[in-house]
């Protein structure tokens, strides 16, 4: 990519100098003559050939720039949605993590005090002993989820292992 950017300022600066010089060349002169000599004609013509080869030159640069770039395009969106709905996933996966932690942290501290004044409440145990069990199932989903997002990004390199191996 930066070669091209690099190409395209390089024939950027050729057009400008080439413009130049015809525009030199076609700008009248201030000796009695209004017609070019033959030496200016000749050297307009090697600048128009040469602008005419640099514009040719520009286009297909700018034309396999193009090429670079849209399959490029087309693979980091692909891959950007991948990435973005796993972030998403692994994000709802923290939310719950977060939130059955915290309904534990709640439930130990009721039970806690409980123990503490010499009472217990089967109820009370029965509630953190259900926050547990939440915050167990939320980290067994986030971990699914880990293991089919390692699975998908694994998938692609053992298939193409195979089929080199197969073949």
């Amino acid at each position: 990519m930066a070669e091209f950017a690099e190409l395209e300022q390089r024939l950027a600066t050729a057009l400008a100098r080439i413009g130049a010089g015809v525009g030199r060349l076609a700008s009248p002169n201030d000796g009695p003559s209004d017609a070019p000599s033959a030496a200016q004609a000749e050297a307009m013509a090697h600048l128009q050939a040469a602008l005419d080869a640099e514009r040719a030159a520009r286009l297909a640069a700018d034309a396999a720039l193009n090429d670079l770039q849209s399959p490029v395009a087309g693979e980091d969106q692909v891959e950007m949605a991948r990435l973005t709905r796993q972030l998403d996933e692994q994000g709802l996966d923290s939310q719950r993590l977060r939130s059955s932690v915290a309904q534990l942290r709640e439930e130990l501290r009721r039970l806690r005090e409980a123990a503490e004044q010499g009472t217990t409440d089967a109820a009370l145990v029965n509630r953190a002993l259900q926050a547990e069990l939440e915050a167990l199932r939320a980290v067994r989903a986030s971990e699914i989820t880990e293991m089919a997002d390692i699975l998908a990004t694994l998938g692609p390199i053992v298939d193409a292992e195979e089929a080199r191996h197969h073949a």
